[in-house]
């Protein structure tokens, strides 16, 4: 598996995100989207799930954390709500129908779910897949490690671990009731902070490594 298996939609809807992404976002967090979006796709591969809307995961994934950034805050629903609808609005300029704008609000909340049911939403699952590899570092082992290597020095963790860490602390006390309290309750600052990615990514960036 390599990353030039996976190619990048080349779509109205994928290029809006995108630019999107990198005007509203940092550096960081839009790494952490298309990182993202290529462990969704592997794990597409690793766990057999065919038949998938690539496009559609390419959108959802690039902007599911959009809802974090301030010109996008929204103060009284979740970050996850207000990025979905973020992502219904480009794909409404792009063309997309009604029901299949709804799918990516669907799958940009679903990926902070605990759990995806892959029969119910496929790409829903695949994020939430890999969006808690990124960030809690569940299934470190599932993806091979010469993909995981590529993958980290083509979009490099950074700072993600304080960005993010502190960017959810702020939400969850804002939003209480939102699924940001269930991250930092569950200890995702301590996990970010553990990542073995970040092991990873060290051992990468030494001589001789």
């Amino acid at each position: 598996m390599q990353i030039v298996d996976i190619p990048v939609p080349d779509t109205l809807a994928a290029r809006g995100a995108l630019t999107l992404a990198r005007e509203y976002q940092s550096p960081v967090l839009t790494a952490h989207a298309l990182r993202s979006w290529l462990w969704a796709e592997a794990f597409a591969r690793v766990d057999g799930i065919s038949g998938i809307d690539h496009e559609l995961l390419y959108v959802s994934a690039v902007l599911h954390d959009i809802g974090t950034v301030s010109e996008f805050d929204n103060h009284t629903i979740s970050y996850e709500h207000a990025g979905g609808h973020v992502g219904v609005a480009v794909t409404a300029g792009a063309g997309w129908s009604p029901e299949r704008r709804q799918r990516v609000l669907d799958v940009v909340v679903r990926h902070n779910w605990p759990r995806v049911d892959p029969t119910m939403d496929a790409e829903g699952y695949l994020l939430e897949t890999a969006t808690a590899l990124d960030i809690s570092g569940a299934r470190p082992d599932d993806l091979p490690e010469d993909f995981v290597r590529a993958v980290l020095a083509a979009h490099p963790r950074g700072t993600l671990a304080a960005e993010f860490g502190a960017c959810v602390i702020d939400q969850a006390a804002r939003k209480p009731d939102t699924a940001a309290r269930r991250l930092v309750d569950g200890g995702v600052v301590a996990k970010l902070a553990a990542h073995p990615h970040e092991r990873v990514a060290r051992a990468s960036a030494e001589p001789n490594s």
